[in-house]
């Protein structure tokens, strides 16, 4: 949501003067106040991955229509980039998917990546220090996604999940996958929303323009690749609630800016939805795990992350970074795709169609909306009627 945010950097001193009397204290939107604001139980649990960085989860651990009825089945979502487990409660009861799920009887839990919102603290590690930010989104596969989902499965006392993941969730879950084999028996099954594994084919402006810099080793990178991206400040929960509400003549800048980002022109953007939106995301990360997608964008590869041919042979013990096992993974998956999707174009999920391992790959679905984009898989109009209630079946049926 950089665009967003220099718009509303460039409009604050005109805009200032303007704003009501209450604007600072517009209450803060956090997907705890979300949630008890439609009447549901929600938890946080904190967990330590095994380089010391602190995440905090979300849980819905029953319907408020059914109250506590004993043990439920488990699903896990995970959210992409620059978000985080605010994206599934977002739509309310009646499009937000963990809702949904709960009111299909499981018990739900939403991961935090490390470096967004609600997991910015480190045993040791400060979050204004560089040092805190040196990762990228092979370490959420390796360390954080397995720090979650051995707690979830210890406290509920269950022997599988099931996983949800958009975007960055999906790439996550190959990188997981393909480097930890052991949770092959611990994922019932995986449904992926916008794939994003191979990005040779990725459409989004921002790749044509940082990709040919930014997406190969350099001293630029190097230097800045530590650090962190778009946080959320209370500034854009104050901007987007001004800017981007029902009312506002200035809203076709934030709808645009999720054009920008996700793919143009969607029909089912939902524009009420914007000040929740921009109240929560972007919801920051480390710069590097933007590199790292620019690096598969120029390459043409799905590998671990390359640092130069000198420090991949320290590292990889070769002078080209390992690419990802995805034919390897043996975990039941489900596949959701679209035509109009800038980050998950469809000649990079046939590719990874093709390649996955014909006795995982239980079904590719491809929207038949031909204008849905990225962003829709998580706040399209009818989003319960065009996915969900598909993903909610394959769930109950894997």
């Amino acid at each position: 949501m950089w665009l967003l945010k220099l718009i509303a950097g460039l409009l604050s001193l005109g805009l200032v003067i303007a704003l009501p009397a209450d604007a600072g204290r517009a209450s803060v939107v956090t997907t705890v106040t979300l949630v008890k604001g439609h009447g549901y139980v929600i938890e946080e649990h904190e967990v330590q991955t095994s380089d010391g960085y602190i995440l905090t989860m979300h849980r819905i651990p029953y319907s408020k229509n059914t109250g506590n009825d004993g043990r439920r089945p488990v699903v896990f979502l995970m959210h992409g980039l620059l978000c985080s487990s605010s994206d599934w409660v977002l739509g309310g009861p009646h499009s937000g998917l963990a809702y949904l799920l709960s009111e299909a009887g499981y018990d739900v839990w939403m991961g935090n990546a490390r470096g967004n919102t609600y997991s910015k603290k480190h045993a040791t590690k400060s979050p204004l220090l560089q040092p805190f930010w040196n990762f990228e989104w092979h370490d959420i596969g390796i360390y954080d996604l397995p720090a979650m989902m051995d707690y979830v499965l210890y406290r509920t006392g269950v022997d599988q999940l099931s996983y949800v993941g958009h975007s960055q969730g999906t790439t996550s879950f190959f990188v997981l996958n393909s480097m930890i084999p052991r949770f092959k028996s611990r994922i019932r099954s995986a449904h992926l929303l916008a794939p994003v594994a191979w990005m040779e084919h990725m459409e989004s402006p921002l790749a044509t323009v940082g990709g040919p810099l930014l997406g190969q080793p350099n001293a630029f990178v190097e230097l800045f690749g530590s650090a962190e991206f778009l946080p959320n400040t209370q500034l854009m929960n104050l901007f987007g609630a001004l800017l981007c509400s029902d009312e506002a003549i200035s809203q076709f800048m934030c709808t645009n800016t999720l054009f920008l980002l996700g793919g143009w022109n969607s029909p089912y953007i939902n524009e009420t939805m914007l000040p929740e939106i921009m109240a929560t995301t972007p919801a920051g990360c480390s710069v590097n795990q933007i590199f790292h997608y620019l690096q598969e964008y120029n390459s043409g590869y799905f590998r671990q992350f390359d640092y130069g041919s000198t420090r991949n042979k320290k590292k990889y013990s070769s002078k080209t970074p390992p690419e990802y096992d995805v034919e390897g993974i043996e975990v039941p998956t489900y596949l959701y795709y679209s035509d109009n999707d800038y980050f998950a174009s469809l000649i990079d999920v046939d590719r990874l169609r093709y390649t996955m391992n014909p006795k995982a790959l239980r079904s590719a679905y491809r929207l038949p909306q031909e204008r849905w984009n990225h962003i829709d898989f998580l706040w399209g109009l009818n989003i319960k009627e065009i996915l969900y209630d598909r993903v909610i079946d394959d769930i109950n049926s894997a």
